[in-house]
């Protein structure tokens, strides 16, 4: 498996990159602060996207195969709109949840051209394992990812660092909140939702996240939403 440098977890980090990838700067990530109602008021509206970052601990890593199975076992159909990626890169958690969180919300203008507009107009046709695959060979997309992963407030990370930690992103498509994981087979799907209640519904799903493993503290939850 190819490696890139992981992305901070940082709203301005990820803000850049996405203009970098040829996203309108009409939208960006922000902190959220925390789960409880009145910080989740706070968050600029509408959200877009709920971009979830968890560490990758036994539980979770269980928990995710477990998951697998079974939705193996029932061959769900989902929306053709839904744009899901395998992810075949490893460090590259990061770019899967942007790609996830901006091409499943089409209003979100992408310009002609672009990074992300040349590799959306050439894997939307494509199966989740092709389009992971179209990523993993695209050089200008490995070259825009790793130009941002050397931003931030901390040093510079070595490619060969272990990283624990793993994003996903929550949107909502057709009236359904899915959950997208590059590192899952199949989207998963969590249940109605709507443009306004999609991100107290994502926080729910994370919850349940931090349940498999209560001892750990080291979540990051961002949104995607109108700049300010």
């Amino acid at each position: 498996m190819d490696v890139w440098l992981p992305l901070e977890s940082n709203p301005e980090v990820l803000s850049n990159y996405m203009v970098n990838l040829g996203v309108s700067p009409l939208w960006s990530i922000v902190d959220i602060y925390g789960m409880d109602d009145e910080l989740l008021d706070m968050v600029p509206k509408p959200v877009k996207s709920l971009i979830f970052l968890f560490p990758c601990s036994k539980a979770h890593e269980e928990f995710r195969a477990k998951q697998d199975e079974e939705l193996k076992d029932k061959n769900v159909e989902h929306p053709k709109s839904l744009f899901f990626t395998r992810q075949f890169v490893h460090n590259a958690c990061g770019t899967i949840a942007v790609i996830h969180a901006i091409l499943n919300n089409p209003d979100i203008e992408v310009t002609e051209g672009s990074v992300l507009k040349k590799y959306l107009d050439s894997a939307k046709d494509l199966s989740p394992v092709e389009r992971g695959e179209l990523l993993n060979k695209s050089e200008e997309f490995k070259a825009t990812h790793e130009q941002n992963a050397q931003q931030g407030q901390t040093a510079t990370p070595n490619i060969n660092d272990t990283v624990y930690h793993h994003f996903i992103a929550f949107v909502q498509v057709d009236g359904t909140l899915y959950e997208l994981d590059g590192r899952k087979n199949f989207p998963v799907a969590h249940g109605p939702t709507t443009p306004e209640t999609l991100l107290k519904d994502s926080i729910k799903v994370c919850k349940q996240f931090i349940e498999l493993d209560p001892s750990e503290v080291r979540f990051t939850l961002l949104g995607l939403v109108p700049t300010q």
